[in-house]
């Protein structure tokens, strides 16, 4: 296909589909039953779908007894599995089907795959529940009684055993295994000796009947087998249609990935449909790559697999992704999780900074105070820390230090914070002191010139942290730190002055989209004082400038028109730091998460002007810069950053943690890659 529309199709970036099908189901019918299944199948084919799976006995239905002995039945079952098979090849998609099957003299209950024109294998029950309401013994025998490994279907003989491995030679990480319904509430499911062998998607064909509560347990398993076993859980469970003479059935579909819940379909739907998504293989074996238990756990408990090849569809049209997607992936749109994640990095902020004083018998703290964001929550942080170590918050030594460039706004915005919150406030005119030292050494500005170069900028910055280490001597205390996540990604920071250097920095591990929405929610729940308010919605309404330069034509200098916006910054960061993504696939993710505006949810409290769309070429000019900065040109700064708590998953960048990189690296490799797999853009 075309470079161009290869680059906007899923399949390029590592993702496979996946449908979980809910049939009506045909009480004891295997040829309404097929009919059913073929339907599906070619709505799948016609949405890009690559793999479908169908409930436990989906050819029969479940709840039919003693019926599951008749001869006639059977041998339609087997007829049918070839329509179905037929259906699958045409659709160019793999089918995993239910369906009761014979095998010497046992009845066994069996996933059926198919694909590629025929049976690819059959995978037997392992666990037969039979209790409560399940008598599955009296009718299957489980998979350990088998005597062969092979069975004979349609007249060809395939591989017939629990945890088979279905791999497609021709898309790397394509690659699955199956079990069923009962075998996912055993204490070792084959799923997970599956997913230690190489699945990296787990199939559950399932008849589980419903009862209250009972939805809810299931999608507790599929999220934490998802998660324990680094891999995607897909789980279709019987639905309308299934005898109701003792039981119930809500057809309950599930998709989940690396413990997030991708998809969810109708329950207690009457009518045939899909449940669809889009998997991350890629990210799911990079993660692997990644965690060393896994790997060890493989080679302790793992057990060698028969691994059946395939060939998957690889002309999958270009299209949207069919997953969840969030423009801020350090904030999510879900009100009650952004919620709680606030809740959690406040508080890991917070009792940070408090066993550090604990540890140093601290009773102090001096911070910079700007009238910005960073400063903004650190010093939010530190007035929760004092009130609950029970010290006075006149402890904490506030001082906003204005220069050449600093506006009034930013200047009123500190003072009115630190009068509302009760802490100590001073204020250090810089500008005497930067003009000597510019004078000094001879810069331009001293003589009268505009020269406001980066040596201008770092005069002021430099003494700005001068200032507030040895306000720190002479007061007995130590320096907060107020540069973020973010910056520190950038290299957004002078080396060894305040952004960079302190005693302890409790933003490093918070990134600046979560910052913003941190100080509104501490000023929402009124954590640190009702009249803090105001003075907390200015910040918020302030640009992001180190105000370091005066305004030009009345525009003051800003921070995103240099480095680039920190929504796009934060989202490569994420896909960069944590998964080891491809810059590639980073800007395609970008792409599909920022072209459109008006569609998807934007966190709680995000204002209008912010709800911006960016296109493919400007995704990929910042990237290109994003890449640069942190690959090649700020290395250095983090290998010398102070200690602070780790906050966001994949959001640590020291070089004591998650990050350890060297500082003479070159981002070529980076660069490359996107420019060799991006079209112009």
């Amino acid at each position: 296909m075309p470079k161009s529309h290869a680059f906007h199709s899923p399949t390029t970036h590592g993702f496979v589909r996946v449908a979980a099908a809910t049939p009506v189901v045909h009480t004891a019918d295997p040829v309404a039953n097929a009919d059913e299944h073929i339907a599906l199948i070619r709505q799948a084919g016609e949405q890009g779908v690559d793999l479908i799976v169908f409930p436990e006995l989906s050819l029969t239905g479940y709840a039919i007894d003693d019926l599951l002995m008749q001869a006639a039945l059977l041998d339609e079952v087997e007829r049918q599995i070839a329509r179905v098979a037929g259906a699958a090849d045409d659709a160019g998609l793999i089918a995993v089907a239910g369906a009761p099957l014979r095998n010497g003299d046992a009845l066994y209950n069996c996933a059926v795959v198919l694909g590629s024109g025929g049976v690819l294998g059959v995978v037997p029950k392992t666990y037969l529940p039979n209790y409560r309401e399940y008598y599955e013994k009296r009718w299957f025998a489980p998979a350990a009684s088998r005597s062969e490994d092979a069975i004979v279907l349609g007249g060809e003989t395939v591989d017939f055993a629990p945890g088979l491995i279905f791999e497609a030679a021709n898309r790397p990480g394509f690659v699955f295994a199956a079990e069923i319904c009962e075998d996912f509430w055993a204490p070792q499911p084959p799923s997970t000796r599956a997913a230690l062998a190489g699945a990296r998607i787990l199939l559950n064909l399932s008849a589980s009947n419903i009862v209250i509560g009972k939805a809810e347990e299931r999608a507790l398993l599929c999220a934490s087998q998802s998660a324990r076993t680094l891999s995607a859980y897909v789980f279709a469970a019987a639905g309308w249609g299934e005898s109701t003479t003792d039981l119930a059935w809500d057809g309950q579909a599930t998709i989940h990935e690396l413990g997030a819940r991708l998809a969810d379909g109708e329950r207690f739907s009457m009518e045939s449909h899909l449940t669809v998504a889009d998997i991350d293989v890629e990210r799911i074996g990079l993660d692997r790559l990644r965690n060393g238990t896994f790997a060890d756990c493989a080679r302790l408990e793992g057990e060698p697999a028969t691994v059946i090849p395939f060939e998957a569809a690889d002309t999958a049209p270009a299209g949207d992704l069919i997953r969840p997607l969030d423009r801020f992936p350090f904030v999510p749109d879900d009100p009650a999780r952004l919620d709680q994640d606030c809740y959690e990095a406040f508080n890991i902020q917070v009792q940070g900074l408090m066993r550090r004083m604990k540890a140093t018998n601290g009773e102090k703290v001096v911070i910079g105070v700007s009238g910005g964001l960073d400063s903004t929550q650190a010093l939010l942080v530190a007035c929760r820390a004092f009130d609950r170590l029970c010290l006075p918050r006149t402890g904490i030594l506030g001082y906003t230090m204005p220069g050449f460039a600093t506006s009034e706004g930013t200047k009123s915005n500190a003072w009115a914070l630190m009068k509302a919150l009760g802490v100590t406030g001073a204020e250090i005119d810089i500008k005497p002191t930067a003009l000597t030292m510019l004078e000094t050494i001879g810069h331009p500005f001293a003589q009268g010139e505009p020269v406001h170069d980066i040596t201008f900028e770092n005069v002021q910055a430099g003494l700005r942290t001068d200032y507030l280490f040895r306000l720190a001597n002479q007061n007995g205390a130590f320096v907060l730190g107020t540069g973020d996540l973010s910056e520190l990604a950038l290299g957004w920071s002078t080396y060894g002055v305040g952004d960079h250097m302190s005693h302890y920095n409790v933003n490093g591990g918070v990134a600046k989209t979560l910052i913003r929405h941190l100080i509104r929610w501490v000023a929402d729940r009124e954590l640190v004082g009702a009249g803090a308010g105001p003075a907390l919605r200015g910040v918020l309404e302030t640009e992001i400038s180190p105000e370091l330069v005066p305004a030009k034509d009345g525009v003051i200098q800003s921070t995103e028109a240099t480095v680039g916006p920190y929504a796009l910054n934060d989202f490569f960061l994420f896909y960069i730091t944590r998964f080891g993504l491809k810059p590639s696939k980073v800007a395609y993710l970008a792409h599909q998460a920022w072209k459109d505006a008006s569609v998807g949810h934007w966190p709680a409290g995000t204002p209008e002007d912010e709800k911006v769309e960016y296109d493919l070429a400007t995704i990929k000019g910042w990237l290109r810069k994003f890449l640069v900065r942190f690959f090649q040109t700020s290395q250095f700064k983090r290998s010398a950053m102070p200690n602070g708590p780790k906050v966001v998953t994949g959001g640590s960048l020291s070089p004591r943690g998650d990050w350890r990189a060297p500082s003479d690296a070159t981002a070529r490799v980076w660069l490359n890659e996107l420019e060799a797999n991006l079209p112009d853009a």
